[in-house]
Parts: structure tokens; sequence; C-alpha cells
């Protein structure tokens, strides 16, 4: 067992450890992919994964830089076109699994990645939503990683990118959606899970070393914990081998050429 690890490494191996080798999912740029890849790397061999582009079965070597990478093409076991991907795939029921990022998030796992501040005058105009509205609908379910901060987790976001509860449990099946939706969110500091009758983000898991009020303090609004509370394994051997190697040939792939 190895102690030292970082926060950063710890939240991508507790999302990674959330996914199977019988998932198929659909993978987000930056910290979900990590965790995807690391899962492919470890435990989860078998995992199917699917980026927005239409690349099927992907197998990076180095991680992503975007969805339109040659690196995710190169490795897939097929390529089809983006509307085949959304209309076939995501619309299909196909998805276990959609992975997320978010520039801000609330107590009900909707997720802001458009505007910060006014929509028709911002102070930062994010890259927007791109597929991540679909893939929060219509995935059968919804892992969102992020970084915990008084600017991330809101009492109320700006703007509704993608849904995820609403207001809480039956906003979903109010509007039509027959997904679950958003089934965890894994920050840096701990793992939520919705509470099954309110659909509010509960914190289910601690990291190593963190206790609640470090959990309170990087959060906008009362958080709740779970009676069951636990704390997360230390990540093992494997898992910071794995993932630090696909960081390192990532860095390395992507350093300036002399």
């Amino acid at each position: 067992m190895n102690a030292e690890f970082t926060a950063d490494e710890m939240m991508t191996i507790a999302a990674a450890r959330l996914l199977t080798s019988d998932d198929v999912c659909f993978v987000g740029i930056g910290p979900p992919s990590a965790a995807c890849n690391m899962a492919r790397l470890t435990h989860a061999p078998g995992i199917t994964l699917i980026y927005e582009s239409g690349t099927i079965g992907t197998a990076p070597t180095v991680l992503p830089l975007s969805i339109g990478d040659g690196e995710l093409c190169d490795t897939a076991l097929t390529t089809v076109s983006v509307p085949e991907m959304f209309r076939y795939w995501l619309q299909g029921g196909h998805i276990t699994v959609g992975f997320l990022g978010a520039a801000q998030i609330d107590r009900f796992a909707n997720i802001n990645t458009t505007v910060i501040g006014d929509y028709a005058a911002p102070r930062t105009r994010l890259p927007g939503g791109g597929g991540a509205p679909e893939i929060a609908s219509l995935s059968q379910k919804v892992f969102v990683t992020m970084k915990q901060s008084l600017r991330s987790m809101v009492e109320e976001i700006d703007f509704v990118t993608s849904f995820g509860h609403g207001n809480g449990a039956g906003d979903r099946a109010a509007i039509g959606l027959t997904t679950f939706g958003p089934a965890a969110l894994i920050t840096d500091l701990a793992l939520w899970e919705p509470d099954p009758e309110t659909a509010e983000l509960t914190v289910t898991s601690l990291h190593p070393g963190i206790d609640r009020q470090a959990v309170q303090d990087q959060c906008g609004w009362p958080v709740r914990f779970a009676e069951g509370l636990v704390e997360s394994p230390l990540p093992t051997e494997e898992e910071l081998s794995a993932l630090r190697e696909i960081k390192a040939r990532t860095e390395k792939a992507h350093a300036p050429r002399p």
C-alpha cells in the first residue's frame, strides 16, 4: 500500500472504482477521461469507452487533449458519425454511464458549463454544453467529477446546462426523463451520492485525511453526511502506477518539441 498520493489522484481513483468491465461509458475530456482510462487499465479491462467524436471502444495510450484527438480514432474499434453516436448509442439507451465534469454544481447535481454570471453579460463565458445535456439526460446514470470549492459548489448555479435532479426527487420523471441521472459526485475530498428519498447530494465517503469540516469549508450549501459515513480506501500500488504511467506518457507525448 502506498500512502503517498495527491488529492487529484485520490479523486481520479475513487471515480475509476465506480466503473466495471460491463459498462459502456460516454467519456468527457479531462478528469473523466483520466478516471475511465485508469479503470480500463486496472480492474475494468472490458469497459467500452465512447467519446463524443464517434470513437467506440477506444483504448488510448495517452490521455486525449480533446474529443478530436487522433489518438482516439487510432485506437478505437470503430468510428461512427456524430449523429449515429447520439441517435443510436445515446438515445437508444446503450450508454450505461455518462461521465461529466462541471464548472458549477448545486445540491441536486444540476450542472453549469455555460456562463458565470448573467447570461446576457457574463463575467466568464465557459465552453458550453456540447453533448453534456444529452448525456446527462439519456445515459442510464451519470457520474460527475470535479474539485471542490466555494466557487464550484454553489447554492444556485448561474445557468442549468445539464439537468440533474432538478429541485429534488421526482423532477426528472416530471419532465419525461426515464433515466436515473446523477448517481455520484466524486471530488478531491469526498464521494457524494443522491439521497434515496430527496435526491440531495449526500457525502457517503470521506477521502483519507479529510474530515467533515474540510468538506463543508469548500461547499456553498449545508452539507448532509450519510449515517453510515465511511472512509474511502487508500489507493493501491496498482492504481497509482496505472494512473501515473498514463499521465507520464501523456506529458511526454504533448511536450513541446525542441
